[in-house]
């Protein structure tokens, strides 16, 4: 009941961090949209693609990895060791870190020319670069944060990273020309990058006290159980994410196929990805918060082999999200013209808005349900799912938009979103089952084993 109560609080903290990052992000976005234009926006979210695959391997599952550690050190009482685990974490990224940097600023050409076909995104790239190795390292303390229950930590230094982001990116372009694209991604990239340093600055600053004051030893074989979970986690992630970027950069291409012009094509990229979806995602700042702290609350219960508090923390969460993700569809369908309106000026908005609230509560179910699924040790599951899904996206892409443009595009969002969210809910049923049949091993079962010297190995 505790563990409940814990979960509640520490949501409720990310849930207003999240809320008050999303109200700035949003206004943000539309003050963007008005400055740059929705061809910016496409241009924009090119960028970011190819900046989303070079963090990947920048961070290649450490953060996960992190909470995912020392969750289960705090849950066999073994809490002298977590500092263990976040200086070898650390290392961990700081390598992966440094090897994204080299690859994206030394590839940024080959890359906006070869990839991209815009030379526009070349300058964004290699400022972009620099924000690698500060993302990889900020990962590890915010999922150590989360695993030790300080969430307010990681809130915190959320909402300072995105006021100094929008700070410094509004401050940058109202020193730029708004016609020319090239300069204007790359003002917005200089505003990323000032924003992580500070935020790095920031959570360091949060953590390295903690770490002053804490005494004890090591566990064994840390290096190795890092590695397990990090490595396999790390390959998948690089094929999903991968083929998602493969896949955005394929959309401006497949729509012009279709007949579009570069200029429309790139605002109806611009459109879906850059204005409709931070509306339609606006609202899940809870159930972001709800996936990202099931990880160590279901770690726990797994770990002490309390299958009833796993079926009753995992039926609650599905409860609780689908009653939340029907209301906000309900509402964004009969508001979309008016958000469209209001927000953007925007009447093409808005429909888009009212078509993908039907969505919205598959979209909303598959967050929990993939955090459920990662805090029972199931990321090679759930990684797998995503990979197929971005299979079959590239693969729609490629031979849908050319023929259906825009309609087309709705279609295949609509298609993979479905498509995971069954695979990976059906796996989330069958482990919860599973779970809740094994007998329990409780906590003097667990100091047993522990000093029989096996480590229990998860699915």
């Amino acid at each position: 009941m505790r563990g409940i109560r814990k979960l509640a609080l520490d949501t409720a903290l990310l849930t207003a961090a999240s809320l008050v990052m999303r109200c700035i992000g949003l206004a943000y976005q539309v003050w963007l949209a008005g400055r740059i234009g929705a061809a910016g926006i496409g241009l924009w979210q090119l960028v970011v693609t190819v900046s989303m695959l070079s963090a990947t391997l920048a961070i290649s599952g450490i953060r996960f990895t992190t909470t995912r550690l020392i969750s289960e050190e705090l849950g066999r009482g073994s809490g002298g060791s977590v500092d263990s685990a976040v200086s070898r974490c650390l290392v961990y990224a700081a390598a992966f870190g440094c090897a994204a940097f080299f690859l994206l600023f030394f590839g940024a050409e080959p890359i906006g020319f070869l990839w991209i076909r815009d030379a526009r995104t070349v300058m964004s790239l290699r400022i972009i670069a620099f924000t690698l190795p500060l993302i990889s390292l900020s990962s590890v303390l915010n999922g150590y944060f989360i695993a030790s229950g300080r969430a307010w930590k990681t809130a915190a230094v959320q909402i300072v990273e995105q006021v100094v982001n929008v700070g410094f990116v509004m401050f940058l372009l109202s020193q730029t020309d708004g016609g020319d694209l090239e300069r204007c991604c790359a003002a917005i990239a200089r505003g990323n990058l000032l924003a992580d340093a500070v935020s790095l600055a920031l959570v360091a600053a949060l953590y390295f006290p903690e770490r002053l004051h804490r005494r004890g030893a090591g566990a064994a074989n840390l290096t190795g159980r890092m590695l397990r979970i990090a490595v396999p986690l790390a390959f998948s992630a690089y094929a999903r994410t991968g083929l998602s970027t493969l896949e955005n950069l394929l959309v401006p291409r497949k729509l012009r196929a279709s007949g579009l012009t570069a200029d429309r094509s790139l605002s109806g990229y611009g459109t879906v990805t850059g204005m409709v979806f931070p509306i339609i995602g606006f609202p899940s700042c809870l159930l972001s918060a709800l996936a990202e702290l099931t990880v160590p609350e279901l770690t726990a219960a797994q770990v002490c082999g309390d299958g009833a508090r796993i079926r009753k923390t995992v039926s609650r969460l599905l409860q609780l999200t689908l009653a939340f993700s029907c209301t906000i569809s309900a509402v964004l369908f009969l508001c979309a013209d008016t958000l469209g309106a209001l927000i953007y000026r925007s009447d093409s908005v808005g429909g888009y808005i009212r078509i993908f609230a039907f969505l919205v509560p598959i979209m909303y179910m598959d967050i929990v349900t993939d955090g459920c699924l990662k805090g029972l040790g199931q990321m090679m599951w759930s990684m797998t799912f995503n990979i197929a899904e971005a299979c079959i996206g590239v693969l729609l892409v490629i031979t849908v938009l050319p023929r259906a443009a825009l309609s087309g595009y709705v279609f295949v969002i609509f298609f993979c979103e479905i498509f995971n969210f069954i695979f990976s809910f059906s796996r989330l049923t069958y482990i919860v089952r599973r779970n809740s049949a094994a007998p329990s091993v409780g906590k003097a079962g667990l100091a047993a084993k522990a000093g029989s010297g096996r480590q229990r190995r998860y699915p």
